[in-house]
């Protein structure tokens, strides 16, 4: 089993960090004190064609694999920019897989033509008030009419909405206890962001304030038919195909995060003197440090051996699941150790550790909780009855 990285993996990455390099960390605190998505970062990777990465290459993208997606996104949450870099590009990388996969030849050169320019941006409308992870619970219905649909209906978190200019939109179309099973009867759209008719409200939160996230009200929207992703009520199962990816690119994103707090950590241990000699050399700096860099990696080479998995088309639901989690406890313990070495500076904002630390906390809750991993795993690998 070979399980280092190929020449063209190499080249990803010393390619994609070169362009990062041109974008400092006051860069993305500027991005994250204002609010402000990073507009010249996403220009200069759409300029460089990595938009397209996992985009077919008959359509202007690379037509490469998960694996190479996930060395990219790591690259780009490394370099200082975290979160609100490599959420500035995410959607494009898992979210338009369901129109690869089932949309037809006239969609795919209409919808992701545009994204891998960068002339469009899109956003994802699953998740709601009152569903959560709960999927099968949506209420926001896509009601048939002539030509199309029409759809009322919440959103909530959907990212990027106040940047978009289509947004994917997951809907049923049959009610829930009229279909046979709670997965059938929903119906994805990828559909014009028409602000006449949608609502899109910013969320002030915690941290990766450089790309927005909404609550979004739809209301007695038409969508055209031609817009509609496959057949009607198999909409949920599309998105299954998106699932794993995501989970995958989420957990090596996070790995970047950690790996870019420890560096600013050693760093600083390296150079900050105390009683003479620099904290570094003292082992409660240095034993925490080493043993955050022993997780980050586990988590790391668990991240590529889903992609991998996921990119032969074997089974990889396990692995994506436990990627993300180890990831995700992995960044969030690193970026905490890399605040607590840099004691008081480590508060301030001029170390730029406390804006890493706010940003590791999202991987632990989306886009999936921990719990439900577990729960997952519990059921699925270890064969114990199923407990929610």
């Amino acid at each position: 089993m070979d399980i280092n990285l190929s020449d063209l993996h190499k080249e990803i990455d010393e390619s994609v960090r070169k362009i990062c390099s041109e974008f400092s960390d006051d860069y993305w605190m500027e991005c994250d004190e204002e609010a402000r998505f990073p507009e010249e970062f996403y220009n200069a990777m759409a300029k460089s064609g990595w938009l397209g990465i996992t985009m077919p290459e008959e359509l202007g993208g690379a037509g490469l694999g998960v694996t190479e997606a996930a060395i990219m996104m790591h690259a780009v949450a490394a370099s200082g920019g975290g979160q609100s870099a490599a959420s500035a590009i995410h959607i494009n990388l898992f979210g338009p897989h369901s129109i690869v996969v089932h949309g037809s030849e006239e969609q795919k050169k209409r919808w992701l033509v545009p994204l891998i320019k960068g002339e469009e941006k899109a956003c994802f409308g699953v998740t709601e008030p009152d569903a959560g992870l709960d999927t099968t619970s949506i209420k926001t219905f896509a009601k048939k009419v002539d030509g199309g649909y029409i759809v009322n209906g919440r959103k909530m978190w959907t990212s990027t909405g106040q940047e978009a200019h289509k947004i994917v939109l997951l809907t049923r179309t049959t009610p829930k206890e009229e279909c046979k099973r709670p997965t059938d009867g929903m119906t994805l759209f990828y559909a014009d962001l028409d602000r006449t008719k949608i609502e899109v409200r910013r969320i002030k939160k915690m941290g990766r304030n450089a790309v927005d996230s909404n609550a979004t009200y739809i209301d007695d929207y038409f969508i055209p038919e031609c817009d509609r992703i496959g057949e009607e009520g198999k909409g949920f199962y599309y998105l299954l195909d998106s699932l794993n990816p995501e989970r995958v690119l989420v957990g090596i994103e996070a790995i970047g995060i950690g790996r870019s707090a420890l560096d600013k950590a050693a760093k600083y241990a390296q150079e900050r003197v105390v009683f003479g000699r620099p904290i570094g050399q003292n082992q409660g700096i240095q034993h925490p440090l080493a043993e955050a860099w022993t997780y980050l990696e586990s988590a790391y080479w668990m991240c590529l051996r889903a992609a991998d998995l996921y990119d032969k088309g074997l089974p990889c639901a396990a692995e994506a699941n436990a990627a993300k989690f180890l990831s995700a406890r992995a960044a969030f313990d690193t970026c905490t150790k890399a605040v607590l070495t840099h004691g008081g500076m480590g508060y301030a904002r001029e170390y730029h550790v406390e804006r890493l630390l706010r940003e590791s906390v999202l991987p632990r809750i989306a886009p999936v909780t921990e719990q439900m991993i577990l729960s997952f795993i519990g059921e699925k690998v270890l064969g114990m009855p199923k407990s929610y």
